[in-house]
């Protein structure tokens, strides 16, 4: 089957966060945004034909996602997809990722103890913690060199530590950790007994070739490894609500199945969220493969185009997500001006790095989940912007 990326969808009043409210993030509601990492693509014919089937029914009762038919399908996909084993009874449910995150951290860690990530970050991991009462503990990622991690530093800061929070593949720099680098991280996790939260939800869209490790893939090694994920970022479905959870410990994941059941009350997935993710998953690879190759080459296109017309910016092909991390450092302007530019003179809307930790400062993460068209126009203001600022007549 083949699948029409190209096609532009009208996305405004459908309550979009990323397309009406983009007003929220940049303080202007004109803006043509690269911002909040969803797609403009359709989600796959499969997924609607199935959501229809559930439409026609037209009865939305309760429902329950704790049969073989939901934990079966992840656990078939992780074989598939990526070689992994993974049992079906390890497989939960839960409404998001970062509830996942949340609750987890909670259940793992005391107020005030230390959860280690690395900068940049996730911007959701900061709340995660801090609203917690947990302390972030940071270790920079090298800008230099490909984002390298300094495992001496890593150990010093793990050995303080009760949690890492991993993103794998990594957002926003779009880095996949090499199986050395795997190894490395989970030998100092074990060696100080800290348990690894993996959030792998951007591990469908990998990128030339590249090759992603999920965390279980060591559970034979050392046991304290979790894995969060989600259909939502690969298949554009996350209005349709539904993560999973990947919990061997079955003393962890029962307390888990005690706080979001019997204390939160969220025991009931949404059906049509339910039914996308099997259906994606049992179904969807041939669209994964096909968004991946149009990733591929809007990424592509970013790297000739600021070659040939924005040299200053310097730019790395991801390994994977559809997340461009922008190196602006060499533009000589505060993110403040840049960003004023962008906003008021391009109506463009990009995430400015230092919203992912203070590593992402001086760097711009711009969402390529969308139509070349789009991307084109994205990077027309942008250069609009930037000949503006060079203007000496501009006025901050």
């Amino acid at each position: 089957m083949s699948y029409d990326f190209d096609r532009m969808i009208e996305r405004k009043n459908t309550y979009s966060t990323q397309w009406d409210y983009i007003e929220d993030r940049f303080g202007r509601s004109d803006l043509l945004p690269f911002s909040i990492s969803d797609t403009d693509f359709q989600a796959p014919n499969e997924i609607l034909e199935e959501l229809r089937r559930v439409v026609d029914h037209g009865v939305f009762g309760y429902s329950r996602w704790n049969h073989e038919d939901y934990k079966q399908t992840i656990s078939r996909y992780y074989k598939n997809a990526h070689q992994t084993e993974v049992q079906s009874d390890w497989v939960v449910y839960s409404p998001s990722v970062l509830y996942s995150i949340s609750v987890l951290l909670r259940q793992l860690t005391k107020e005030q103890e230390n959860v280690l990530v690395f900068d940049p970050m996730y911007d959701a991991f900061i709340n995660v913690v801090e609203k917690n009462n947990r302390k972030l503990v940071t270790v920079p990622l090298n800008r230099e060199t490909n984002y390298e991690i300094d495992f001496a530093l890593f150990e010093e800061k793990a050995a303080q530590c009760q949690v890492f929070l991993l993103c794998s593949p990594h957002n926003p720099t779009g880095k996949v950790f090499s199986k050395g680098e795997m190894d490395e991280l989970i030998r100092i996790c074990q060696k100080y007994q800290v348990t690894i939260i993996s959030d792998e939800i951007h591990s469908d869209v990998i990128l030339f070739r590249n090759t992603h490790y999920p965390l279980l893939n060591w559970y034979n090694k050392y046991e304290h490894l979790i894995i969060v994920s989600s259909a939502s970022k690969t298949f554009n479905i996350p209005g349709l609500g539904g993560s999973y959870a990947l919990i061997p410990s079955k003393e962890l994941r029962e307390a888990f199945l005690v706080q979001t059941k019997e204390r939160d009350f969220v025991n009931s997935p949404s059906i049509m969220g339910m039914t996308a993710t099997m259906t994606a998953y049992n179904h969807c690879q041939d669209y994964t493969a096909a968004l991946v190759s149009y990733i591929e080459g809007n990424m592509t296109y970013l790297a000739n185009y600021l070659e040939c017309e924005l040299p200053e910016i310097a730019f790395q092909l991801p390994q994977a997500t559809y997340l461009a991390w922008l190196d602006v450092r060499g533009l000589g302007y505060s993110s403040e001006k840049l960003q004023e530019g962008l906003v008021n003179v391009g109506k463009v809307g990009i995430m400015r790095g230092e919203v992912y930790g203070e590593n992402g400062r001086g760097f711009l993460r711009m969402n390529l989940g969308c139509p070349r068209a789009k991307m084109i126009e994205g990077l027309e203001r942008m250069k609009q912007s930037l000949d503006y600022l060079k203007d000496e007549s501009y006025v901050k």
